[in-house]
């Protein structure tokens, strides 16, 4: 039941009142991004969703106009000199991701996930195949942000993830989303580009 309809259903509600609320917020954050650097407030990119279905996803604009716009960040040669001043802190705060409440609220995405990965990054869309991670929707957080999120490799991603999809359930994500705002509070697990022992 709560699989198929309430998680849906909570999406819905709490994405709107989130819109809602931290609208005053994210256009604070679109001023800022325009008075640091030239281009858009918003960067889209394709990434790969429920049943690897593609779709667009939304974040505030960290980078520079001419970064690569199709690649990961952890595969992009000197990723940090690509970053912004404001976008360097939205990403420590995890900010750049609140356009994706949209994402959530028309179905793209829901709170609790996998991370959806873009279409070029071979080596977790395989892995994710194998553990069955994409029978639910991506999330804005998952199992693996509160188990290491940038320091962990594909293989370990994936099977977090291929957990998740085989034990979805409100405890489950309250619990999640919960320990992801401690996480993003003491910025754990946090690491611009690369793994750990790179």
């Amino acid at each position: 039941m709560y699989r198929r309809y309430i998680k849906r259903l909570l999406d819905v509600i709490l994405s709107l009142v989130m819109i809602v609320t931290l609208f005053p917020l994210m256009l604070v954050i679109a001023f800022a991004i325009k008075l640091d650097s030239k281009g858009p407030v918003l960067f889209t990119q394709t990434r790969l969703g429920k049943d690897e279905k593609p779709f667009r996803i939304l974040k505030f604009r960290t980078m520079r106009v001419d970064a690569p716009s199709e690649m990961a960040t952890s595969l992009m040669p000197k990723s940090g000199a690509y970053i912004t001043r404001a976008g360097r802190f939205l990403r420590m705060t995890s900010l750049d991701e609140l356009p994706q409440l949209f994402n959530i609220l028309i179905g793209d995405m829901s709170f609790v996930g996998f991370r959806p990965c873009l279409w070029n990054e071979y080596e977790l869309d395989d892995e994710r195949r194998k553990t069955g991670a994409y029978r639910v929707r991506p999330g804005i957080t998952g199992i693996a942000q509160i188990r290491g999120r940038d320091e962990l490799r594909p293989a370990e991603k994936a099977r977090l993830d291929g957990v998740y999809a085989r034990h979805v359930g409100f405890d489950y994500d309250l619990r999640i989303v919960t320990k992801t705002i401690l996480y993003v509070f003491y910025k754990e697990g946090y690491r611009e580009g690369g793994f750990a022992d790179e």
